[in-house]
Protein backbone atom coordinates (compact mmCIF):
# COMPACT_ATOMS: atom_id res chain seq x y z
CA UNK A 1 0.00 0.00 0.00
CA UNK A 2 1.17 3.47 -0.87
CA UNK A 3 0.21 4.87 2.54
CA UNK A 4 2.92 2.98 4.45
CA UNK A 5 4.91 5.34 6.64
CA UNK A 6 8.57 4.57 7.17
CA UNK A 7 10.61 5.51 10.22
CA UNK A 8 12.35 8.14 8.15
CA UNK A 9 9.03 9.77 7.29
CA UNK A 10 8.06 9.76 10.96
CA UNK A 11 11.23 11.69 11.75
CA UNK A 12 10.96 14.26 8.97
CA UNK A 13 7.20 14.60 8.64
CA UNK A 14 5.53 15.06 12.05
CA UNK A 15 2.82 17.19 10.44
CA UNK A 16 1.59 14.30 8.30
CA UNK A 17 1.52 11.81 11.12
CA UNK A 18 0.62 13.59 14.33
CA UNK A 19 -1.46 16.64 13.45
CA UNK A 20 -4.74 15.13 14.67
CA UNK A 21 -5.51 14.44 18.32
CA UNK A 22 -8.53 12.58 19.67
CA UNK A 23 -10.05 15.00 22.19
CA UNK A 24 -12.85 12.67 23.29
CA UNK A 25 -15.04 9.81 22.09
CA UNK A 26 -18.50 8.69 23.19
CA UNK A 27 -20.83 5.73 22.65
CA UNK A 28 -24.63 6.01 22.82
CA UNK A 29 -27.25 3.29 22.61
CA UNK A 30 -29.36 0.63 24.25
CA UNK A 31 -28.74 -3.10 24.63
CA UNK A 32 -29.77 -4.05 21.09
CA UNK A 33 -28.98 -2.22 17.84
CA UNK A 34 -28.53 1.44 16.96
CA UNK A 35 -27.44 2.69 13.53
CA UNK A 36 -26.27 6.28 13.06
CA UNK A 37 -27.04 7.88 9.69
CA UNK A 38 -26.24 11.58 10.15
CA UNK A 39 -24.81 14.20 12.50
CA UNK A 40 -25.55 17.92 12.54
CA UNK A 41 -23.39 20.58 14.22
CA UNK A 42 -25.78 22.88 16.08
CA UNK A 43 -25.30 26.64 16.47
CA UNK A 44 -24.73 26.27 20.25
CA UNK A 45 -21.48 24.36 19.50
CA UNK A 46 -23.15 21.03 20.22
CA UNK A 47 -24.32 18.24 17.91
CA UNK A 48 -27.46 16.36 16.98
CA UNK A 49 -26.98 12.67 16.21
CA UNK A 50 -29.62 11.10 13.98
CA UNK A 51 -30.26 7.45 13.26
CA UNK A 52 -32.43 4.49 14.16
CA UNK A 53 -32.82 2.29 17.23
CA UNK A 54 -34.21 -1.16 17.96
CA UNK A 55 -33.50 -0.99 21.70
CA UNK A 56 -35.99 -0.79 24.53
CA UNK A 57 -35.48 1.55 27.48
CA UNK A 58 -32.00 0.43 28.56
CA UNK A 59 -28.34 1.40 28.23
CA UNK A 60 -28.47 5.18 27.88
CA UNK A 61 -31.70 5.09 25.84
CA UNK A 62 -34.58 6.67 27.75
CA UNK A 63 -37.53 5.60 25.57
CA UNK A 64 -38.66 2.18 24.37
CA UNK A 65 -39.08 1.61 20.65
CA UNK A 66 -42.62 1.86 19.26
CA UNK A 67 -42.35 -0.97 16.77
CA UNK A 68 -39.26 -2.37 15.11
CA UNK A 69 -36.70 0.33 14.33
CA UNK A 70 -37.61 3.94 15.24
CA UNK A 71 -36.08 7.31 14.47
CA UNK A 72 -33.70 8.17 17.34
CA UNK A 73 -32.18 11.59 18.03
CA UNK A 74 -29.47 12.37 20.56
CA UNK A 75 -28.65 16.03 21.31
CA UNK A 76 -25.34 16.63 23.06
CA UNK A 77 -23.23 19.61 24.04
CA UNK A 78 -19.77 20.45 22.70
CA UNK A 79 -18.14 17.95 25.10
CA UNK A 80 -20.42 15.04 24.18
CA UNK A 81 -22.62 15.24 27.28
CA UNK A 82 -26.31 14.45 26.76
CA UNK A 83 -28.85 17.29 26.64
CA UNK A 84 -31.94 15.49 25.33
CA UNK A 85 -33.04 12.55 23.21
CA UNK A 86 -36.20 11.75 21.24
CA UNK A 87 -37.73 8.70 19.54
CA UNK A 88 -40.32 8.76 16.75
CA UNK A 89 -41.89 5.68 15.21
CA UNK A 90 -44.91 3.63 14.30
CA UNK A 91 -45.57 -0.08 14.61
CA UNK A 92 -43.36 -0.98 11.64
CA UNK A 93 -39.84 -0.10 10.46
CA UNK A 94 -38.77 3.55 10.54
CA UNK A 95 -35.24 4.49 9.42
CA UNK A 96 -33.99 8.06 9.81
CA UNK A 97 -31.50 9.12 7.13
CA UNK A 98 -30.89 12.88 7.29
CA UNK A 99 -31.34 15.89 9.57
CA UNK A 100 -30.97 19.61 8.85
CA UNK A 101 -31.23 22.81 10.86
CA UNK A 102 -34.23 25.03 10.06
CA UNK A 103 -34.38 28.82 10.05
CA UNK A 104 -36.37 28.95 13.31
CA UNK A 105 -33.71 27.01 15.23
CA UNK A 106 -35.51 23.69 14.91
CA UNK A 107 -34.80 20.61 12.81
CA UNK A 108 -36.20 18.80 9.79
CA UNK A 109 -35.90 15.00 9.61
CA UNK A 110 -36.09 12.79 6.53
CA UNK A 111 -36.26 9.01 6.54
CA UNK A 112 -38.29 6.06 5.33
CA UNK A 113 -41.18 4.24 6.98
CA UNK A 114 -43.43 1.27 6.31
CA UNK A 115 -45.47 1.89 9.47
CA UNK A 116 -49.22 2.41 9.28
CA UNK A 117 -50.87 5.15 11.32
CA UNK A 118 -49.74 4.23 14.84
CA UNK A 119 -47.88 5.64 17.85
CA UNK A 120 -46.08 8.81 16.67
CA UNK A 121 -46.88 8.22 12.97
CA UNK A 122 -50.01 10.16 12.03
CA UNK A 123 -50.62 8.90 8.48
CA UNK A 124 -50.89 5.48 6.85
CA UNK A 125 -48.15 4.40 4.49
CA UNK A 126 -48.88 4.78 0.78
CA UNK A 127 -47.17 1.67 -0.54
CA UNK A 128 -44.14 -0.18 0.79
CA UNK A 129 -41.47 2.14 2.23
CA UNK A 130 -42.45 5.84 2.07
CA UNK A 131 -40.67 9.09 2.80
CA UNK A 132 -41.46 10.26 6.35
CA UNK A 133 -40.65 13.93 7.01
CA UNK A 134 -40.89 15.40 10.54
CA UNK A 135 -40.42 19.06 11.55
CA UNK A 136 -39.21 19.63 15.12
CA UNK A 137 -38.65 22.68 17.29
CA UNK A 138 -35.29 23.41 18.93
CA UNK A 139 -36.07 21.00 21.80
CA UNK A 140 -36.98 18.09 19.53
CA UNK A 141 -40.76 18.42 19.87
CA UNK A 142 -42.82 17.64 16.78
CA UNK A 143 -44.47 20.54 14.93
CA UNK A 144 -45.69 18.70 11.83
CA UNK A 145 -45.07 15.57 9.81
CA UNK A 146 -45.70 14.34 6.29
CA UNK A 147 -45.77 10.91 4.63
CA UNK A 148 -44.94 10.93 0.90
CA UNK A 149 -44.87 7.99 -1.49
CA UNK A 150 -46.24 6.03 -4.40
CA UNK A 151 -47.56 2.48 -4.45
CA UNK A 152 -44.08 0.93 -4.59
CA UNK A 153 -40.75 1.24 -2.81
CA UNK A 154 -39.19 4.64 -2.02
CA UNK A 155 -35.81 5.65 -0.61
CA UNK A 156 -34.64 8.97 0.81
CA UNK A 157 -31.07 10.26 0.86
CA UNK A 158 -31.20 13.91 1.85
CA UNK A 159 -33.28 16.96 2.74
CA UNK A 160 -32.01 20.54 2.43
CA UNK A 161 -33.39 24.00 3.14
CA UNK A 162 -34.13 26.17 0.11
CA UNK A 163 -33.82 29.94 -0.26
CA UNK A 164 -37.60 30.45 -0.20
CA UNK A 165 -37.95 28.86 3.25
CA UNK A 166 -39.02 25.45 1.97
CA UNK A 167 -37.14 22.21 1.46
CA UNK A 168 -35.78 20.04 -1.32
CA UNK A 169 -35.93 16.28 -0.75
CA UNK A 170 -33.79 13.86 -2.72
CA UNK A 171 -34.45 10.15 -2.92
CA UNK A 172 -35.20 7.26 -5.25
CA UNK A 173 -38.43 5.60 -6.29
CA UNK A 174 -39.58 2.32 -7.81
CA UNK A 175 -43.18 3.57 -7.98
CA UNK A 176 -45.13 4.41 -11.08
CA UNK A 177 -47.67 7.23 -11.20
CA UNK A 178 -49.66 6.58 -8.02
CA UNK A 179 -50.59 8.15 -4.67
CA UNK A 180 -48.27 11.20 -4.24
CA UNK A 181 -46.11 10.36 -7.27
CA UNK A 182 -47.25 12.25 -10.36
CA UNK A 183 -44.85 10.84 -12.99
CA UNK A 184 -44.25 7.34 -14.31
CA UNK A 185 -40.97 5.65 -13.53
CA UNK A 186 -38.40 4.99 -16.26
CA UNK A 187 -36.75 1.84 -14.90
CA UNK A 188 -36.31 -0.31 -11.81
CA UNK A 189 -35.35 2.64 -9.61
CA UNK A 190 -35.19 6.36 -10.50
CA UNK A 191 -34.01 9.58 -8.93
CA UNK A 192 -36.99 11.29 -7.26
CA UNK A 193 -36.71 14.97 -6.27
CA UNK A 194 -39.52 16.69 -4.35
CA UNK A 195 -39.84 20.41 -3.57
CA UNK A 196 -41.72 21.11 -0.33
CA UNK A 197 -43.14 24.35 1.04
CA UNK A 198 -42.23 25.41 4.56
CA UNK A 199 -45.25 23.48 5.92
CA UNK A 200 -44.33 20.24 4.14
CA UNK A 201 -46.82 20.50 1.27
CA UNK A 202 -45.55 19.29 -2.12
CA UNK A 203 -44.94 22.16 -4.59
CA UNK A 204 -43.42 20.13 -7.43
CA UNK A 205 -41.62 16.87 -8.07
CA UNK A 206 -39.42 15.39 -10.79
CA UNK A 207 -38.36 11.88 -11.80
CA UNK A 208 -35.01 11.29 -13.51
CA UNK A 209 -33.75 7.95 -14.78
CA UNK A 210 -33.00 5.39 -17.45
CA UNK A 211 -34.34 1.89 -17.92
CA UNK A 212 -32.21 0.20 -15.23
CA UNK A 213 -31.22 1.39 -11.75
CA UNK A 214 -30.58 5.04 -10.83
CA UNK A 215 -30.06 5.78 -7.13
CA UNK A 216 -29.89 9.38 -5.89
CA UNK A 217 -27.41 10.17 -3.13
CA UNK A 218 -27.38 13.95 -2.82
CA UNK A 219 -29.10 17.17 -3.92
CA UNK A 220 -28.11 20.77 -3.17
CA UNK A 221 -29.55 24.13 -4.19
CA UNK A 222 -27.12 26.12 -6.35
CA UNK A 223 -26.51 29.91 -6.20
CA UNK A 224 -28.72 30.46 -9.28
CA UNK A 225 -31.69 28.88 -7.48
CA UNK A 226 -31.41 25.59 -9.37
CA UNK A 227 -30.18 22.25 -8.07
CA UNK A 228 -27.21 19.93 -8.45
CA UNK A 229 -28.09 16.24 -8.11
CA UNK A 230 -25.74 13.30 -7.83
CA UNK A 231 -25.99 9.55 -7.53
CA UNK A 232 -25.29 6.15 -9.07
CA UNK A 233 -26.53 4.85 -12.41
CA UNK A 234 -26.14 1.66 -14.41
CA UNK A 235 -28.71 2.70 -17.03
CA UNK A 236 -27.85 3.13 -20.70
CA UNK A 237 -29.06 6.19 -22.61
CA UNK A 238 -32.83 5.93 -22.08
CA UNK A 239 -35.61 7.77 -20.25
CA UNK A 240 -34.16 11.22 -19.62
CA UNK A 241 -30.58 9.93 -19.30
CA UNK A 242 -28.60 11.07 -22.33
CA UNK A 243 -25.41 9.00 -22.09
CA UNK A 244 -24.73 5.28 -21.94
CA UNK A 245 -23.18 3.86 -18.80
CA UNK A 246 -19.40 3.52 -19.04
CA UNK A 247 -18.80 0.52 -16.80
CA UNK A 248 -20.94 -1.58 -14.50
CA UNK A 249 -22.16 1.63 -12.85
CA UNK A 250 -21.15 5.30 -12.83
CA UNK A 251 -21.49 8.67 -11.14
CA UNK A 252 -24.49 10.47 -12.70
CA UNK A 253 -24.68 14.24 -12.16
CA UNK A 254 -27.66 16.42 -13.15
CA UNK A 255 -27.91 20.23 -13.03
CA UNK A 256 -31.45 21.64 -13.08
CA UNK A 257 -33.15 25.01 -13.00
CA UNK A 258 -35.26 26.13 -10.03
CA UNK A 259 -38.26 24.09 -11.25
CA UNK A 260 -36.27 20.90 -11.76
CA UNK A 261 -35.88 21.10 -15.56
CA UNK A 262 -32.56 19.56 -16.67
CA UNK A 263 -29.94 22.09 -17.82
CA UNK A 264 -27.05 19.65 -18.21
CA UNK A 265 -26.04 16.19 -17.10
CA UNK A 266 -22.80 14.23 -16.94
CA UNK A 267 -21.96 10.52 -16.64
CA UNK A 268 -18.54 9.93 -15.04
CA UNK A 269 -16.96 6.52 -14.71
CA UNK A 270 -14.50 3.87 -15.81
CA UNK A 271 -14.55 0.16 -16.68
CA UNK A 272 -15.71 -1.07 -13.25
CA UNK A 273 -18.32 -0.10 -10.67
CA UNK A 274 -18.18 3.51 -9.43
CA UNK A 275 -20.58 4.51 -6.64
CA UNK A 276 -21.01 8.21 -5.84
CA UNK A 277 -21.89 8.94 -2.22
CA UNK A 278 -21.05 12.64 -1.66
CA UNK A 279 -21.19 15.90 -3.62
CA UNK A 280 -20.51 19.43 -2.38
CA UNK A 281 -20.46 22.86 -3.98
CA UNK A 282 -17.00 24.41 -3.70
CA UNK A 283 -16.54 27.93 -2.36
CA UNK A 284 -14.44 28.82 -5.41
CA UNK A 285 -17.20 27.52 -7.73
CA UNK A 286 -17.85 24.12 -9.22
CA UNK A 287 -18.27 20.83 -7.40
CA UNK A 288 -16.33 18.10 -5.62
CA UNK A 289 -17.63 14.55 -6.03
CA UNK A 290 -16.63 11.57 -3.93
CA UNK A 291 -17.38 7.90 -3.93
CA UNK A 292 -15.91 4.42 -4.13
CA UNK A 293 -14.46 2.73 -7.20
CA UNK A 294 -13.10 -0.66 -8.21
CA UNK A 295 -12.27 0.51 -11.75
CA UNK A 296 -8.96 0.24 -13.55
CA UNK A 297 -7.43 3.29 -15.28
CA UNK A 298 -9.85 3.92 -18.16
CA UNK A 299 -12.15 6.60 -19.52
CA UNK A 300 -12.56 9.20 -16.73
CA UNK A 301 -10.26 7.48 -14.20
CA UNK A 302 -6.48 7.88 -14.50
CA UNK A 303 -5.06 5.84 -11.62
CA UNK A 304 -5.24 2.17 -10.69
CA UNK A 305 -7.06 1.05 -7.59
CA UNK A 306 -5.77 -1.45 -5.07
CA UNK A 307 -7.58 -4.69 -4.38
CA UNK A 308 -11.28 -4.12 -3.82
CA UNK A 309 -12.50 -0.49 -3.81
CA UNK A 310 -10.81 2.87 -3.24
CA UNK A 311 -11.93 6.44 -2.59
CA UNK A 312 -12.37 8.22 -5.94
CA UNK A 313 -12.67 12.02 -5.85
CA UNK A 314 -13.46 14.19 -8.90
CA UNK A 315 -13.32 18.01 -9.09
CA UNK A 316 -15.70 19.61 -11.61
CA UNK A 317 -16.12 23.19 -12.79
CA UNK A 318 -19.54 24.87 -12.71
CA UNK A 319 -20.39 23.43 -16.14
CA UNK A 320 -19.62 19.86 -15.10
CA UNK A 321 -16.22 19.54 -16.80
CA UNK A 322 -13.45 17.67 -14.96
CA UNK A 323 -10.62 19.78 -13.46
CA UNK A 324 -8.83 16.92 -11.68
CA UNK A 325 -9.51 13.52 -10.16
CA UNK A 326 -7.63 11.40 -7.63
CA UNK A 327 -7.69 7.90 -6.15
CA UNK A 328 -6.89 7.15 -2.47
CA UNK A 329 -6.16 3.62 -1.24
CA UNK A 330 -6.20 2.54 2.45
CA UNK A 331 -7.36 -1.06 2.65
CA UNK A 332 -8.99 -3.85 0.70
CA UNK A 333 -12.39 -2.15 0.72
CA UNK A 334 -12.46 1.65 1.10
CA UNK A 335 -15.89 3.30 1.24
CA UNK A 336 -16.16 7.11 1.06
CA UNK A 337 -19.18 8.56 2.86
CA UNK A 338 -18.60 12.28 3.46
CA UNK A 339 -16.85 15.42 2.15
CA UNK A 340 -16.60 18.89 3.68
CA UNK A 341 -14.71 22.03 2.62
CA UNK A 342 -12.64 24.07 5.08
CA UNK A 343 -12.33 27.86 5.03
CA UNK A 344 -8.84 27.64 3.48
CA UNK A 345 -10.19 25.68 0.45
CA UNK A 346 -8.83 22.37 1.70
CA UNK A 347 -11.19 19.41 1.93
CA UNK A 348 -11.77 16.75 4.56
CA UNK A 349 -12.95 13.36 3.34
CA UNK A 350 -14.48 10.71 5.59
CA UNK A 351 -15.19 7.05 5.13
CA UNK A 352 -14.20 3.63 6.37
CA UNK A 353 -11.69 1.00 5.30
CA UNK A 354 -11.49 -2.77 5.58
CA UNK A 355 -8.07 -4.39 5.43
CA UNK A 356 -6.82 -7.97 5.64
CA UNK A 357 -3.31 -6.93 6.72
CA UNK A 358 -1.82 -4.54 9.24
CA UNK A 359 -0.80 -1.30 7.55
CA UNK A 360 0.22 2.19 8.56
CA UNK A 361 -1.29 2.95 11.93
CA UNK A 362 -3.77 0.01 11.72
CA UNK A 363 -3.01 -2.59 14.35
CA UNK A 364 -5.91 -5.00 13.83
CA UNK A 365 -6.88 -6.97 10.75
CA UNK A 366 -10.20 -8.01 9.22
CA UNK A 367 -12.20 -5.02 10.54
CA UNK A 368 -13.52 -1.69 9.34
CA UNK A 369 -12.12 1.52 10.79
CA UNK A 370 -13.07 5.17 10.45
CA UNK A 371 -10.84 7.07 7.99
CA UNK A 372 -10.38 10.87 7.83
CA UNK A 373 -8.32 12.31 4.97
CA UNK A 374 -7.38 15.96 4.37
CA UNK A 375 -6.47 17.11 0.85
CA UNK A 376 -5.63 20.46 -0.73
CA UNK A 377 -7.47 22.09 -3.63
CA UNK A 378 -5.45 20.04 -6.12
CA UNK A 379 -6.31 16.71 -4.51
CA UNK A 380 -2.93 16.21 -2.83
CA UNK A 381 -3.04 14.45 0.53
CA UNK A 382 -2.06 16.55 3.56
CA UNK A 383 -2.76 14.01 6.30
CA UNK A 384 -4.88 11.00 7.13
CA UNK A 385 -6.17 9.55 10.39
CA UNK A 386 -7.47 6.07 11.21
CA UNK A 387 -9.72 5.59 14.26
CA UNK A 388 -11.17 2.29 15.37
CA UNK A 389 -11.84 -0.49 17.84
CA UNK A 390 -11.47 -4.27 17.60
CA UNK A 391 -14.88 -4.52 15.91
CA UNK A 392 -16.75 -3.10 12.94
CA UNK A 393 -16.68 0.72 12.85
CA UNK A 394 -18.67 2.23 9.98
CA UNK A 395 -18.31 6.01 9.53
CA UNK A 396 -21.50 7.68 8.29
CA UNK A 397 -20.62 11.36 8.45
CA UNK A 398 -17.72 13.68 9.12
CA UNK A 399 -18.42 17.32 10.03
CA UNK A 400 -16.42 20.40 10.93
CA UNK A 401 -17.15 21.67 14.43
CA UNK A 402 -17.70 25.32 15.29
CA UNK A 403 -14.50 25.42 17.38
CA UNK A 404 -12.35 24.41 14.40
CA UNK A 405 -12.18 20.66 15.05
CA UNK A 406 -13.87 17.69 13.42
CA UNK A 407 -16.42 15.12 14.53
CA UNK A 408 -16.43 11.58 13.13
CA UNK A 409 -19.81 9.90 13.61
CA UNK A 410 -20.99 6.42 12.74
CA UNK A 411 -21.90 2.99 14.06
CA UNK A 412 -19.63 0.69 16.05
CA UNK A 413 -19.96 -2.98 17.01
CA UNK A 414 -16.62 -2.96 18.81
CA UNK A 415 -16.05 -3.53 22.51
CA UNK A 416 -13.84 -1.13 24.51
CA UNK A 417 -10.47 -1.40 22.74
CA UNK A 418 -7.93 0.74 20.89
CA UNK A 419 -9.55 4.19 20.45
CA UNK A 420 -12.90 3.16 21.96
CA UNK A 421 -13.54 3.21 25.71
CA UNK A 422 -17.22 2.27 26.02
CA UNK A 423 -20.19 0.50 24.50
CA UNK A 424 -23.77 -0.44 25.35
CA UNK A 425 -25.03 -3.23 23.12
CA UNK A 426 -24.81 -4.95 19.77
CA UNK A 427 -24.13 -1.74 17.84
CA UNK A 428 -24.05 1.85 19.06
CA UNK A 429 -23.72 5.39 17.83
CA UNK A 430 -19.98 6.15 18.12
CA UNK A 431 -18.65 9.71 17.83
CA UNK A 432 -15.02 10.82 17.94
CA UNK A 433 -13.91 14.46 18.31
CA UNK A 434 -10.64 15.32 16.55
CA UNK A 435 -8.47 18.39 16.93
CA UNK A 436 -6.23 19.49 14.04
CA UNK A 437 -3.13 20.92 15.74
CA UNK A 438 -2.30 23.03 12.70
CA UNK A 439 -5.74 24.56 12.37
CA UNK A 440 -6.47 27.71 14.34
CA UNK A 441 -9.01 27.22 17.11
CA UNK A 442 -11.91 29.61 16.68
CA UNK A 443 -12.88 31.96 19.50
CA UNK A 444 -16.35 31.54 20.96
CA UNK A 445 -18.24 34.86 21.34
CA UNK A 446 -20.47 35.47 24.37
CA UNK A 447 -23.46 35.77 22.03
CA UNK A 448 -23.95 35.80 18.27
CA UNK A 449 -26.83 35.80 15.79
CA UNK A 450 -27.13 33.11 13.10
CA UNK A 451 -28.07 33.78 10.36
CA UNK A 452 -27.20 37.46 10.21
CA UNK A 453 -28.48 39.08 8.01
CA UNK A 454 -31.73 37.19 8.52
CA UNK A 455 -35.05 37.05 6.65
CA UNK A 456 -37.76 35.53 8.88
CA UNK A 457 -35.92 34.07 11.88
CA UNK A 458 -32.54 34.32 13.53
CA UNK A 459 -31.04 32.28 16.35
CA UNK A 460 -29.17 33.96 19.19
CA UNK A 461 -26.42 31.62 20.33
CA UNK A 462 -25.30 32.03 23.94
CA UNK A 463 -21.68 30.93 24.30
CA UNK A 464 -21.78 29.98 27.98
CA UNK A 465 -23.89 27.98 30.44
CA UNK A 466 -26.53 29.71 32.56
CA UNK A 467 -29.56 28.87 34.71
CA UNK A 468 -32.05 31.67 33.98
CA UNK A 469 -32.28 34.42 31.40
CA UNK A 470 -34.42 36.91 29.51
CA UNK A 471 -34.22 37.90 25.83
CA UNK A 472 -35.44 41.30 24.61
CA UNK A 473 -35.73 42.68 21.06
CA UNK A 474 -35.52 46.44 20.36
CA UNK A 475 -35.61 48.60 17.25
CA UNK A 476 -33.02 51.36 16.78
CA UNK A 477 -35.25 53.92 18.51
CA UNK A 478 -35.09 51.83 21.69
CA UNK A 479 -38.70 50.61 21.47
CA UNK A 480 -39.08 47.14 22.97
CA UNK A 481 -40.71 44.72 20.52
CA UNK A 482 -40.39 41.40 22.37
CA UNK A 483 -39.37 40.03 25.74
CA UNK A 484 -39.40 36.38 26.81
CA UNK A 485 -37.68 33.94 29.16
CA UNK A 486 -34.95 31.64 27.88
CA UNK A 487 -33.63 28.35 29.22
CA UNK A 488 -31.23 27.15 26.52
CA UNK A 489 -28.19 28.32 24.61
CA UNK A 490 -30.06 28.50 21.28
CA UNK A 491 -32.66 31.29 21.32
CA UNK A 492 -34.95 31.48 18.23
CA UNK A 493 -36.12 35.03 17.45
CA UNK A 494 -39.07 35.61 15.09
CA UNK A 495 -38.53 38.68 12.86
CA UNK A 496 -41.26 37.88 10.34
CA UNK A 497 -43.63 40.69 11.38
CA UNK A 498 -41.00 43.45 11.31
CA UNK A 499 -39.88 45.61 8.36
CA UNK A 500 -36.37 45.40 6.98
CA UNK A 501 -33.81 47.12 9.16
CA UNK A 502 -31.50 46.73 12.14
CA UNK A 503 -32.65 45.33 15.49
CA UNK A 504 -30.94 44.87 18.84
CA UNK A 505 -31.32 41.63 20.77
CA UNK A 506 -30.33 41.75 24.44
CA UNK A 507 -29.63 38.65 26.51
CA UNK A 508 -29.65 39.01 30.31
CA UNK A 509 -28.78 35.88 32.29
CA UNK A 510 -27.79 35.11 35.85
CA UNK A 511 -24.20 35.15 34.54
CA UNK A 512 -23.91 38.32 32.42
CA UNK A 513 -25.52 40.78 29.99
CA UNK A 514 -24.80 41.00 26.24
CA UNK A 515 -26.39 42.42 23.09
CA UNK A 516 -26.06 41.84 19.36
CA UNK A 517 -27.23 43.69 16.24
CA UNK A 518 -29.36 41.74 13.78
CA UNK A 519 -30.04 42.86 10.22
CA UNK A 520 -33.34 41.84 8.67
CA UNK A 521 -32.73 41.63 4.92
CA UNK A 522 -34.76 41.29 1.76
CA UNK A 523 -36.91 38.20 1.29
CA UNK A 524 -35.70 36.43 -1.91
CA UNK A 525 -38.12 36.18 -4.82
Amino acid sequence: MRRLISLAMLLVCPFFCFSQDILWEKSYGGKHAEFLADVLPTPDYGFLLAGSSLSEKNGNKEMASSGNFDYWLWKMDEHGSAEWQKSYGGSGMDFLQNVQLTTDGGFILAGISNSPKSDQKKHDNRGQDDLWIIKLDAKGNEQWQSTIGGSGQEQVATIRRTKDGGYIVGGSSASGKSEDKTEENFGNLDYWVIKLASDGKIEWQKTYGGRNLDQLKTVEQTPDGGYIIGGYSNSPASGNKLNDNIGAGDYWIIKTDKQGAIEWQRTIGADGDDHLSALIQCKAGGYLLGGSSNSNPSRDKSKANGKGTDFWVVRLDQDGQTIWQETYNYGKFDVLTSIIENDDHTFLIGGYAHSEVNEGNKDKKDINDYIALKINDKGEELWSKTVGSDGEDILSRLVETRDGGYLLAGTSKGKPSRDKNGGNGGSDFWVVKLKDRYKKELDKPAIEALPNPAQQFTNIIVGYDFQTGIASVFDLSGRQLQQFSIDGRTVPVDLSSYPEGIYIVEIRTNVQYDSVKVIKGIQPK
